[in-house]
């Protein structure tokens, strides 16, 4: 299997013609509280994800924005999914930043392929199993 021959299919509950509606709601307190979008009360949070992709932000040069955060906590909220196992993929894995942290963070034992500079890993649910360590 190559990284891009195989995709699921996800079901979203909103529809492109509520679009005026969704916006006015997102301006709505419960959509502007900052927390973990599983618990949020605003009818635009996604709850579940299978595939986290971190290509942003730039990260090009020292002086650059990196990218160590947005890999941390692609992570993160990998390992918090309720059960089952999140798809990270990490773009210019080339560059010494995405291979220290993303080898760091997502785990070397985690890692599924890596096809030129997109690093594929699968992580596992740690709510599902408690005691899982970071990383196998």
């Amino acid at each position: 299997m190559t990284l891009w021959e195989e995709s699921y299919h996800v079901e979203y509950d909103t529809k492109v013609h509520q679009a005026d509606q969704l916006i006015k709601i997102g301006m709505e307190e419960d959509c502007k509280v900052v927390s973990d979008p599983r618990f949020s009360k605003c009818q635009l949070a996604l709850k579940e994800w299978d595939l986290i992709m971190v290509d942003a932000p730039t990260g090009y040069h020292d002086n650059a924005p990196g990218r160590m955060s947005a890999i941390y906590t692609a992570g993160l909220m990998a390992r918090n999914r309720e059960e089952g196992e999140t798809n990270v993929f990490v773009h210019d894995v080339d560059r010494v930043v995405e291979d220290k942290f993303s080898k760091a963070f997502l785990c070397e034992g985690c890692l599924t392929e890596q096809e030129g500079r997109i690093r594929h890993f699968t992580l596992p649910s740690h709510r599902a199993r408690l005691g899982r360590p970071f990383c196998p």
